[in-house]
């Protein structure tokens, strides 16, 4: 199985984000399963902190302290529990080496009113980088500690992208590291669908926010902090719909998670003034696209540029009129500065 036990490299992430102060595969693809490629490890429950492999997967285990347990399963499904005596734990399958693959996963995640976040997360090197997916969380969105940088639309939802710094702290190398955390949060929380991890890692290069060139393990995983919760969550390669159902996990058929965009558009700053603020709004990879923004309460649009946009309020359409996959819109905020949410299809 080569497990390894780890010593605890954490700090305790969503205790950072709680002010600005202190501010997972089925070895299968294109869904088909193939009986060769199944593993018939027996459960295992894990207490302590722990590395290493279960039924084809990577996996990782940590905690401070607490009752927090993690249940490897069958295949890519992992089951955790923990309560209000654990101060900061986190746990996943995955695989031991990210890279820009695309994921789906499915199951259940029982945040309550916590602090808690479902999310595929993982490291980097050169230079080290700690990097957050968050598809679902509680009571705390993530990123209401960390400096804004934009957003990304893909995979049916809108992200914002996001960055803050850890300094002296735990990490994968050591007890006193200062690191960047990279975040995409999700704006519709789901606890089902496919991650197109290259369009987060493009959307961050485009921010300026660059992940190190040697790559480390990447997990979906479940994290808790000074909470209690549960999740139930299989995760595979590929995307397209939801890893293959178990007796255990059966998915949900009946609202299977969105297939992977074509098409997406990225938001970011530009000037702002006393009662308006310009955004940038990037498209890749089409050039015959038509993009939605959805004004928050009491906006509209003042102007463009570079792009044909009809509507003024409430949900504005966008598309090309020969100048490009760049445009810009300026939005008199009326009291209001939260950026739109954006959409693109082909």
């Amino acid at each position: 199985m080569n497990d390894t036990p780890t010593k605890p490299r954490r700090r305790g992430r969503l205790r950072l984000l709680l002010g600005a102060a202190c501010a997972t595969a089925l070895a299968v693809t294109g869904g088909t399963l193939m009986a060769t490629n199944a593993y018939a490890e027996a459960d295992r429950t894990l207490t302590s902190n722990a590395t290493g492999t279960h039924n084809g997967f990577y996996f990782s285990f940590w905690k401070d302290s607490g009752n927090a347990s993690m249940v490897l399963r069958e295949n890519g499904r992992y089951t955790s529990s923990w309560s209000n005596n654990t101060n900061n734990w986190v746990g996943g399958k995955g695989w031991a080496t990210g890279t820009r693959r695309t994921i789906s996963y499915s199951g259940s995640y029982n945040p309550g009113n916590n602090n808690t976040y479902l999310a595929l997360y993982g490291w980097t090197r050169n230079p080290l980088i700690e990097y957050y997916v968050v598809e679902n969380f509680g009571s705390y969105n993530p990123s209401s500690g960390a400096t804004r940088y934009g957003t990304v639309t893909t995979d049916g939802g809108t992200y914002d992208i996001l960055r803050s710094q850890r300094v002296n702290q735990p990490c994968i190398d050591g007890d006193r590291c200062t690191f960047y955390q990279f975040w995409s949060v999700r704006q519709q929380k789901r606890s089902s669908g496919t991650i197109t991890t290259a369009n987060h890692f493009d959307a961050w290069a485009r921010a300026g926010l660059n992940l190190g060139s040697n790559h480390s393990y990447q997990v979906m995983a479940t994290e808790g902090y000074q909470s209690n919760g549960s999740s139930d969550i299989t995760v595979r390669e590929g995307g397209s719909g939801n890893p293959q159902p178990t007796a255990s996990n059966p998915g949900n058929p009946t609202n299977p998670p969105p297939g992977n965009s074509n098409c997406t558009a990225v938001l970011s700053a530009g000037q702002q003034w006393g009662d308006r603020f310009n955004l940038n709004v990037s498209v890749q990879q089409v050039s015959n696209w038509t993009v939605t923004l959805n004004l928050n309460g009491g906006q509209s649009i003042q102007n463009s540029w570079n792009a044909s946009v009809s509507g003024t309020s409430g949900t504005v359409t966008a598309r090309p009129n020969g100048s490009g996959n760049n445009f810009g819109i300026t939005i008199m905020a009326n009291g209001n500065w939260t950026w739109p949410t954006v959409g693109c299809r082909t």
